[in-house]
């Protein structure tokens, strides 16, 4: 395995990483937005409060998009085994 290789498959994996964490990097982003929104229109100052509805959001986020998750590493694991057994 040569330079040029190896450079492709660490390229090819942070781009693995930012779509296997996009849907919840977007969830926390939408949430903690609304949560802002809603404190800055109600003058509620609490900092504890985006922590909890991050929490479900992103909870309910990672069951219904885990198994997508897990199938996507799978595969990113499974090719980059193959190209090392080349």
């Amino acid at each position: 395995m040569d330079q040029g290789e190896i450079s492709y498959l660490i390229g090819r994996f942070f781009i693995e990483v930012l779509i296997i964490s996009a849907p919840i990097l977007i969830t926390a982003v939408v949430v903690g937005l609304i949560i802002a929104i809603f404190q800055a229109t109600t003058s509620i100052q609490e900092q504890t409060l985006t922590f909890a509805p991050k929490l479900v959001a992103i909870f309910i986020v990672i069951m219904i998009t885990g198994t997508w998750m897990l199938a996507r590493m799978k595969e990113f694991t499974r090719s980059v085994f193959e190209s090392l057994a080349k």
